[in-house]
């Protein structure tokens, strides 16, 4: 081997070392940006942290203030959203991937939805107050703010629904119209449970970036303050990410204190909506390996 390509090699190792450790060293950052955050945030929020909390409405007086409303409505919203949005994201996926013609409509239609997921959840709030709002008159109740967060998550959930259904064999899809059952048949019972783990983390992380939505339920109508539960699809209701908003905004320092302890509330969610779907992924997951 002669200098001059070992020099290359010798060049090429150092920007290796040299972006390796630049990447670990912006890794570290963010990790430890974490950690101080939620160091304070535990700090600041946990002794507030208690039954009394959990269960009561909020209050203009801090001592007396919880968190009962805005826990309820996000478990409506969130689980409304993930009924929408999950079969029609899956849905819309199977059809792009097995049965729509691969011609330029097809194209289009794949640039627009790659477009729709970097548009920024404002814009989804103003379609969501002019189409279920005011359109079809829901009203500023949780369907409107279910309807407006399904939207905004469609496209991950296509997205990463495709990507998983493409990483399927077609040896597998082969094998199963060979003994003769029928392409629908061979994809509910080949195609979706093998890439149904795949699947499950592009929910995952829809759900979990609707569930820390704030700017879309604020133009359809999310309540600041409500001290009622929600009773049915088109009642008024707020949300984990509205109620910390309306806490964070106010001068007092209490205030500032309990919406430290919603923050670790709506962590506590999310954790628990990441968890449960993790656990069926993994479930999934086994059976292929």
């Amino acid at each position: 081997m002669d200098q001059s390509t070992l020099r290359n090699i010798k060049r090429r190792k150092i920007k290796n070392s040299i972006v390796k450790y630049l990447f670990l060293i912006c890794t570290l950052f963010g990790i430890v940006v974490l950690i101080v955050l939620l160091k304070q945030i535990l700090e600041t929020g946990l002794k507030h942290l208690d039954l009394k909390f959990l269960t009561s409405f909020p209050s203009r007086t801090a001592s007396k203030a919880g968190i009962k409303s805005a826990l309820v409505g996000s478990l409506w919203v969130i689980l409304l959203t993930g009924l929408f949005s999950f079969p029609l994201g899956v849905g819309t996926a199977i059809y792009l991937e097995e049965y729509a013609k691969k011609n330029w409509f097809n194209k289009l239609l794949q640039i627009n939805i790659s477009n729709l997921a970097g548009i920024p959840s404002i814009v989804y709030g103003m379609l969501g107050l002019s189409v279920f709002v005011k359109g079809l008159r829901f009203g500023t109740s949780i369907l409107s703010g279910s309807l407006t967060l399904t939207l905004l998550i469609l496209p991950v959930i296509i997205i990463s629904s495709q990507e998983a259904i493409k990483s399927v064999p077609d040896t597998l899809r082969q094998g199963s119209l060979a003994l003769g059952v029928t392409k629908w048949q061979t994809i509910t019972g080949v195609v979706l449970p093998y890439s149904l783990p795949g699947i499950l983390t592009g929910c995952i992380l829809a759900i979990s970036r609707a569930l820390g939505e704030a700017a879309p339920l604020i133009m359809v109508g999310a309540v600041g303050y409500i001290a009622f539960l929600p009773k049915g699809l088109l009642d008024s209701f707020t949300a984990l990410p509205i109620q910390i908003y309306n806490w964070t905004s106010r001068p007092q320092a209490e205030f500032q204190e309990i919406a430290a302890a919603g923050i670790i509330v709506l962590m506590a969610v999310l954790l628990t909506f990441n968890a449960i779907a993790v656990v069926v992924r993994n479930k999934y997951q086994k059976r292929f390996d």
